[in-house]
């Protein structure tokens, strides 16, 4: 498995393009916007591009999964059905934002314990609400390598003031999802750099063993 990082939109969201070494088939997660960026990347890998992946729906992140999967011919998988409201709202959120998104319909929307696959590789669908309710990881467990969107970051984890986010439900996810898949694991984030769940796990303010050590959400740091 190889990935690469293509950083689109204002917003600078990690558009990861995600290739089988095996069968050089593909897959784009997340694929927000700055298409002709998009296209050079896969056209540089040589990469056949066979779905695309989406872990949530904010328009930084699929804004422009629905255009892209009509010219390629692709599918769309992900994100989880709880998400449909912000996806539904895509069209009318991209001004608000001064950016392009289009209304889209998956696919196939995907459920915690489902699996995608992208050439040989078979990667684990886990769903982590808080930040948006139907938001998925997607954790290709051989590799010791998760993609996670918005739930988790170096230093950081996601919003969850935005319409259905919950704060509860975002560390509940990280600590009870994420955490047990490994310390060793490799993450790349919606946003910045990647990093490791055991990194965070020592060292962010938010949900470090330490922080959240005789704490509830909602509680001391989180205000």
């Amino acid at each position: 498995m190889r990935v690469g990082i293509i950083p689109v939109t204002p917003l600078q969201q990690n558009c990861s393009l995600l290739w089988c070494t095996a069968t050089m088939r593909g897959a784009l997660v997340d694929p927000g916007g700055d298409l002709p960026k998009l296209k050079q990347a896969i056209e540089k890998t040589g990469v056949t591009i066979e779905k695309i992946l989406v872990t949530h729906g904010h328009l930084d992140h699929c804004g422009q999964a629905g255009v892209l999967a009509k010219e390629l011919g692709v599918p769309i998988e992900g994100p989880h059905e709880e998400d449909r409201f912000w996806i539904a709202q895509l069209t009318d959120d991209g001004p608000r934002w001064n950016m392009e998104a289009h209304t889209f319909e998956p696919d196939r929307w995907l459920e915690d314990g489902d699996k995608v696959t992208v050439g040989e590789l078979e990667l684990d669908v886990v769903h982590c609400p808080g930040h948006t309710p139907g938001h998925v990881v997607f954790h290709h467990a051989p590799s010791r390598f998760a993609m996670v969107g918005d739930v988790l970051f170096r230093g950081g984890i996601g919003r969850w003031d935005f319409p259905r986010g919950n704060l509860e439900d975002l560390v509940d996810s990280i600590t009870q999802k994420l955490w047990p898949l490994g310390d060793d694991v490799t993450f790349v984030p919606g946003h910045g750099p990647v990093s490791t769940f055991g990194q965070e796990r020592r060292t962010n303010p938010y949900v470090s063993d330490d922080a959240l050590d005789g704490r509830r959400p909602g509680q001391g740091l989180y205000g």
